[in-house]
């Protein structure tokens, strides 16, 4: 009897154990996600928005209200019974060919996040960004496909970089450091005024590490017909870290599983053969025997409900966040994806047609970007 009583005993202590050690790795995994949260620093938390031009300290939300504006969508006259300080100016109007400055700051510091609402999710919107004084931009992208957003087409993001909430609530949380400026531009290239745009870009002014690289993201698009392998990027010179890839994959091929293409990346010399290489398409989206249904996770997701594949198009919005394995390149970089599908026993080459936007860090100076394609040749394909 004592010894079926010791034996009970250790089995409970060695339970109990195993309880502690369970919860001390569950505040561990929880800790890293942000494990600098709690350290306090000299930096200076700022945030521009339509209330707050600059950014500047004791300086928001100063607009007078102005009837003599008249009312308009972006002025609608709701705040002149309330005077200064009650939500007088709290987004923008953007005019079509008008490009406007929403940020343009001097000094040292990190972008943490950059909020966006617009009326349209169009690629006739392209957001730029520039580092400290460069003539070219760092980041140039359409707005809807920078932020997770594929085909024009709305859906919920729920992930560590993006967030896409109702409606049209565009969330990015990529950290941008910064040396001596940052300037970002938007541009409406559409035929229409959008008369909403809301935005706020919240970040802090401290130093940067000397090993910090700039961050970069660029779009293409191109028709699987002419350009297979697709080239996600190529030639990035320097050094640096790969850490996304979104993907706006029209499927234009009947009866066909499109994700069969290997993802591959050349780096550092790399010519024929790459020095990683996928296995498939939706396994590099962390899925598996193809896309049953829409996930959106941290590091990976795709968001659009599949439909029957005939009739086609099917639209594909694919994110993958490198930011727990990012790439690491010393001198350059090209990432590739086959357009690749199943047919019976054989794998097909396919006619589709793929938007893409790549993120990675880098040091400066960055190679030039190839052109930006015109509105006409941007505008996703409708059903």
């Amino acid at each position: 009897m004592k010894s079926i009583k010791s034996i009970a005993m250790c089995r409970n202590l060695l339970l109990l154990f195993l309880f502690f050690i369970s919860l001390s790795s569950c505040f561990t995994s929880t800790s890293s996600i942000n494990n600098s949260l709690f350290y306090l620093d000299k930096g200076e938390t700022r945030s521009v928005s339509a209330e707050n031009k600059q950014g500047e300290k004791g300086m928001g939300a100063m607009a007078i209200p102005n009837p003599a504006e008249g009312t308009t969508f972006a002025s609608s006259r709701a705040a002149d019974d309330l005077g200064q300080g009650w939500k007088v100016s709290p987004f923008i109007k953007v005019k079509k060919g008008e490009t406007v400055t929403l940020m343009d700051v001097k000094g040292s510091g990190i972008i943490q996040h950059m909020w966006m609402v617009e009326m349209l999710l169009s690629r006739a919107h392209i957001l730029r960004i520039y580092w400290d004084d460069e003539l070219e931009p760092s980041v140039e992208v359409p707005v809807p496909d920078f932020l997770a957003v594929g085909h024009g087409k709305f859906a919920p993001v729920n992930s560590a970089a993006v967030t896409v909430n109702p409606a049209n609530s565009l969330n990015s949380f990529w950290e941008m450091p910064f040396r001596k400026r940052a300037r970002i531009t938007f541009t409406n290239e559409g035929e229409e005024d959008l008369n909403l745009l809301a935005y706020q870009i919240t970040y802090v002014l401290k130093d940067v590490p000397k090993n910090a690289g700039y961050f970069h993201a660029q779009w293409r698009r191109a028709n699987t017909k002419d350009q297979n392998p697709y080239v996600i990027v190529d030639n990035i010179k320097g050094s640096g870290k790969y850490v996304g890839t979104f993907l706006s994959w029209t499927q234009m091929t009947n009866q066909i599983w499109f994700g069969e293409g290997e993802v591959k990346f050349f780096m550092d010399g790399d010519k024929e053969f790459p020095t990683i290489s996928g296995t498939g398409t939706e396994d590099y989206f962390l899925g598996s025997f193809g896309f049953p249904s829409p996930y959106t996770t941290l590091y990976a997701g795709t968001t659009l409900q599949e439909k029957d594949s005939n009739p086609l198009p099917n639209f594909w919005s694919l994110y993958r966040w490198h930011i727990k394995d990012p790439i690491n390149f010393h001198s350059d970089l090209k990432v590739t994806i086959q357009s690749l599908g199943w047919e019976g026993t054989k794998y097909l080459k396919l006619n589709d047609d793929i938007a893409s936007v790549a993120y990675w860090y880098q040091t400066e100076p960055h190679a030039p970007f190839p052109k930006m394609l015109p509105l006409k040749e941007r505008l996703p394909i409708t059903e």
